[in-house]
C-alpha cells in the first residue's frame, strides 16, 4: 500500500457542546463503529477509533468499498448496521460482528450486513487533503463517491434551522446527535476541534448492585441501576460510575449496610436463566475478555438520578452521568414511563435505501 496519507491514522474528534453552534457545516452524528479506510487498487484495510484493524470482521465491507470508491483513496467515517425493520440503526448487532471465528463472521455478514456512512476525506490519487479546508473536503468526497448502498456519503447543511430539526427528528431512526464543523477546519488526527450536540436527559433510577474498583476491595468502581417494568420486574439499565476515589471509598462503606445475598435480590441466578434482563455472574466484558463484570447485590432501596442519552432496546447505550441522591423517590416508583422515548423515523429518509 502506498498513499499519500499511511496508516494508522487516529481520526479528528469532536467535543461536547450545549447547543448547536451557528455559523457551520452540520452531519449527524452516527451511532457505530469509526473507521478510516484505506484503499490502494485491491488493498483495503480499515482502522478503528483506536487504529486497531477491523478489516477481517466485514469482508461485504471491503468487497462494497473496492466496488464504489475510487482507486486510490482514504476516508473517515462510520461502520453501521440498519436493524432487521429498516427503521432505524441496530448497535447490539454491529457489536456481534466483532467475533474471532471466521465462520461466524461470514454467516454475520450475511445475516446483519454492514453499511459505510463516509463524512471525511483525507486524501485522492496522490493528493493529500488533511490540511485543505473541510469545505473542499467535502466537495471532493462528494465528487468521489457517488453515494450508493451500502457506501453512503453522510446528509450536510449549512442551514442552522434545518440542522435543529435533524437533531430532534433523525433521533428516531437510531441517530446520536450532531457533529458540527467549520468550513475552515483543517483535518486534525486525535484533536477535538469538531463539535458534538448530543440529547441530554435525566432519569431516577433503582440503585440494585456495585461493582468493585480496580485499585482494591475498598473502593466502588460502578453502581447497577435498574427500572421497574410494566411487569413490575427490576430490569437492569445501564450503570453510573464516575466518582472521584475519595467518593469512591465513601460510597463503599455507605452501602454496606444494603448489601444482600442473591435469594434475597431480583437479580438472581435462578431467574437470569429463565431469560430476564439481569447481569449474569461471572459475567465478562465483549470488549476485554478478562474484566470481571460481576457485581455485589445491594437490597434496591436506594434512588440516583443520573443523565443519560438515549436508550437502546431497555438499556442507555452509553455509561450515565451522577445528578444526585433521591432519598424523596420510592424505588417502586422507578419505572420506564418517566423516560422519553423518540418517535420512529425511517432511516431510508436520511441514506438511499439498499
Amino acid at each position: 500500500m502506498d498513499l499519500p496519507v499511511m496508516p494508522p491514522v487516529l481520526p479528528m474528534l469532536a467535543k461536547p457542546v450545549k447547543d448547536v453552534p451557528a455559523g457551520q457545516c452540520y452531519e449527524p452524528k452516527w451511532d457505530g463503529f469509526r473507521a478510516i479506510v484505506f484503499r490502494d487498487g485491491d488493498e483495503v484495510e480499515i482502522g478503528s477509533r483506536n487504529t486497531k484493524p477491523m478489516t477481517r470482521y466485514f469482508p461485504e465491507v471491503v468487497e462494497a468499498l473496492k466496488e464504489h470508491l475510487p482507486p486510490r483513496c482514504v476516508l473517515d467515517g462510520e461502520i453501521i448496521v440498519a436493524s432487521a425493520d429498516g427503521h432505524g440503526l441496530d448497535f447490539e448487532a454491529l457489536q456481534q460482528r466483532i467475533h474471532p471465528a471466521v465462520s461466524r463472521v461470514t454467516m454475520l455478514a450475511e445475516q446483519t450486513p454492514a453499511s459505510v456512512v463516509a463524512f471525511d476525506l483525507l486524501a485522492l490519487g496522490d493528493d493529500d487533503l488533511t490540511r485543505r479546508p473541510f469545505a473542499e473536503r467535502r466537495a471532493a468526497l462528494e465528487g468521489a463517491l457517488a453515494n450508493t448502498a451500502p457506501i453512503h456519503v453522510t446528509p450536510m447543511t449549512t442551514d442552522h434551522d434545518e440542522a435543529r430539526d435533524w437533531f430532534v427528528r433523525f433521533e428516531g431512526a437510531g441517530l446520536d446527535g450532531l457533529i458540527a464543523k467549520k468550513p475552515d477546519l483543517l483535518y486534525q488526527p486525535d484533536k477535538r476541534v469538531m463539535s458534538k450536540i448530543k440529547h441530554e436527559r435525566t432519569a431516577d433510577c433503582v440503585v440494585a448492585g456495585y461493582r468493585v474498583h480496580k485499585s482494591g476491595p475498598d473502593a466502588l468502581g460502578s453502581l447497577l441501576l435498574g427500572l421497574y417494568d410494566a411487569g413490575g420486574t427490576l430490569a437492569s439499565v445501564g450503570v453510573v460510575g464516575a466518582f472521584t476515589m475519595a467518593r469512591r471509598r465513601e460510597l463503599m462503606a455507605e452501602l454496606q449496610p444494603l448489601v444482600t445475598t442473591f435469594d434475597e435480590h431480583p437479580w438472581n441466578w435462578a431467574a437470569h436463566e429463565q431469560g430476564e434482563r439481569t447481569p449474569r455472574k461471572n459475567e465478562t466484558s465483549r470488549w476485554n475478555a478478562g474484566k470481571d463484570l460481576s457485581f455485589v447485590p445491594l437490597r434496591p432501596e436506594r434512588v440516583v438520578e443520573v443523565r443519560y442519552d438515549y436508550l437502546e432496546g431497555e438499556r442507555f447505550r452509553h455509561t450515565t452521568q451522577f445528578v444526585r441522591w433521591r432519598p424523596d423517590r420510592d424505588p417502586s416508583s422507578c419505572t420506564y414511563d418517566q423516560l422519553e422515548r423518540p418517535v420512529s423515523f425511517d432511516l431510508a429518509q436520511i441514506l438511499p435505501p439498499g
